[in-house]
């Protein structure tokens, strides 16, 4: 099939190369010149294992290419997707200027008697594809097109597979014809697909990213009972998690969520909740343990080393989780961050986010200095925080690492390491939800 996908972000790329793969022609549409120019040229803007390869391997066979002109994807498309950014506003609820934007330009280059399927890809709120379906009217009295909700589910650091081997493709249409088309769209990826009306699966996305967050912040809760009667987190969550009703996945204590989804879609979910006169305590009680999660584990640091002025402190990860390069709303970019407001001498190494973070200015290179390696960082230090738990970390010389340390002293934000492990290496070690240990 024929596919435009308008908006070259992370959900629009990703999504594009991976329809390519499979046999669908693809033009990704970017208002970004440079961002296509980028891509033109075979650079990717973004780490995602597996994306780099997949989109080079599929531009050579001419199934993907990069344009800039709506009218060019849109001419030469049967479905076209939406997949621009949907920003967070100062009241939680979501921006869809670009959303209404696009809609506008689509209405604009659409021809009288060929039809279109409109998706929206982007995670959007309640009733959004009633307003693109009427944006476009109004603009285009006469174009023959349908709208279609058809949210993603992809996790950063794993989105390929996740996409070529989906748990579930949701359909929300009003139209047979669009259904049709969808479904043969997606057959290549045997999955299961559920069809459902628009309006519900635009909730989905938000009620499934907020319910996930909900079980992050559920088992920080429990993890302070432990730390204070003495249980350890990741035995209850184990416990937890053999009970097939609730499973294992995201019962992992630590610093709290980050990331350009879960925090966005938790104050989006409230914001819509509260628009339509429903409001949502539970996912408000759900932001309020994510946020003590940090300012609680900073105060464990600082009871170990008293006070944080001019104490040379490491911190291992800047990205919001591993194998992504993303550290937008990064919780260890905040740690970090916090660190250096207390007059600590910060020295901060991750695999593949630093450099952005310095780009963004989320970090001050004059206050924090990039290492080149885990090594380099806690060389002198007097404690190591780990803040992301990318598998290098685990995968370290611990022993090496105590040797070149001012004191064996680790903070662990995600529970990466074995606690007896530690001991014997002779660190003193403090995890969360979890007895510490000393050597």
């Amino acid at each position: 099939m024929d596919l435009c996908i308008i908006g070259s972000g992370y959900v629009g790329l990703v999504s594009g190369a991976c329809f390519a793969e499979v046999g669908h022609h693809v033009i990704c549409v970017d208002n970004d010149q440079r961002k296509v120019d980028m891509l033109q040229a075979g650079k990717i803007p973004i780490y995602e294992p597996g994306l780099e390869e997949l989109v080079h391997r599929n531009v050579a066979a001419k199934r993907l290419r990069f344009t800039n002109s709506i009218q060019d994807g849109v001419d030469h498309s049967q479905v076209v997707f939406i997949a621009v950014p949907t920003p967070p506003q100062t009241d939680g609820s979501v921006d869809l200027t670009y959303i209404e934007r696009v809609a506008r330009e689509i209405a604009g280059v659409l021809r009288k008697g060929e039809y279109r399927v409109v998706v929206d890809k982007s995670t959007v709120p309640v009733k959004t594809g009633e307003k693109v379906e009427a944006t476009i009217k109004r603009y285009n009295r006469e174009a023959s097109f349908d709208v279609v909700s058809n949210p993603e589910f992809l996790r950063e650091g794993c989105a390929v597979p996740d996409l070529m081997k989906p748990d579930r493709i949701v359909i929300g249409s009003s139209s047979q014809q669009a259904t049709d088309l969808m479904k043969r769209l997606y057959e290549p990826f045997k999955a299961p697909i559920l069809v459902t009306d628009v309006n519900s699966a635009e909730l989905i996305k938000h009620a499934a990213n907020s319910f996930l967050s909900l079980k992050i912040s559920y088992i920080n809760a429990v993890a302070a009972i432990c730390e204070a009667s003495g249980a350890d987190v990741e035995m209850v969550a184990d416990g937890i998690g053999m009970d097939k009703r609730i499973g294992r996945n995201f019962l992992n204590a630590g610093i709290g969520y980050g990331g350009s989804c879960f925090p966005k879609d938790v104050k989006a979910f409230i914001a819509i909740a509260r628009q339509l006169g429903t409001p949502f305590s539970l996912l408000e009680e759900v932001e309020r343990i994510n946020a003590h999660q940090l300012p609680r584990f900073i105060d464990k640091i600082r009871e170990s080393l008293w006070v944080l002025k001019d104490k040379k402190i490491a911190v291992w990860g800047m990205t919001f989780k591993p194998d992504t390069d993303d550290v937008r709303n990064s919780v260890a970019i905040d740690l970090i961050n916090k660190l250096v407001a207390e007059g600590a001498q910060v020295t901060a190494y991750d695999p593949k986010g630093a450099e952005k973070a310095v780009e963004w200015n989320l970090v001050d290179p004059k206050k924090v200095r990039i290492t080149a390696t885990p090594l380099e960082a806690v060389e002198g230090a007097e404690a190591l925080v780990l803040a992301t738990e990318w598998k290098e970390f685990a995968n370290q010389d611990l022993e090496k690492v105590r040797s070149v340390m001012h004191t064996p002293l680790v903070f662990d934000g995600r529970n990466l390491f074995d606690p007896d492990t530690m001991r014997q290496l002779g660190f003193t070690y403090c995890p969360v939800g979890r007895p510490n240990v000393k050597p």
